[in-house]
């Protein structure tokens, strides 16, 4: 049974900095692709950022400079370290994984408010 399970949201002021982590168990996480999407209320799902199973990254335009993907597959976890948060980053963030198959898998979500 796959789980990711986040952790590390909250409240934190603008200019602030939170670091997200996903936990994974339940699958071959150094051959999953994992990728951060976020959602904010009346707004579509976006793809934050991506650590492909080589550890390249690649980030949306919006968090591009503040945001840092990365992860560790001895410990089966992803984490995002979010700096310089602003209003907008304001949303539910998910973990997701994804196999070579193109399975995905999504975690709970974790709530990131950030107040101006």
């Amino acid at each position: 049974q796959v789980q990711l399970v986040e952790s590390g949201g909250g409240l934190v002021q603008a200019g602030g900095s939170l670091r997200l982590s996903c936990a994974a168990s339940g699958i071959m996480f150094s051959s999953n692709v994992m990728r951060w999407y976020r959602q904010a209320v009346g707004k579509q799902r976006e793809l934050v950022a991506t650590v492909s199973v080589g550890g390249s990254t690649s980030y949306a335009d919006s968090v591009k400079g503040r945001f840092t993907i990365s992860r560790d597959n001895a410990n089966n976890t992803v984490y995002l370290q979010m700096n310089s948060l602003k209003p907008e980053d304001t949303a539910v963030y998910y973990c997701t994984a994804w196999s070579l198959t193109g399975f995905g898998s999504w975690g709970q979500g974790t709530q990131v408010t950030v107040s101006s």
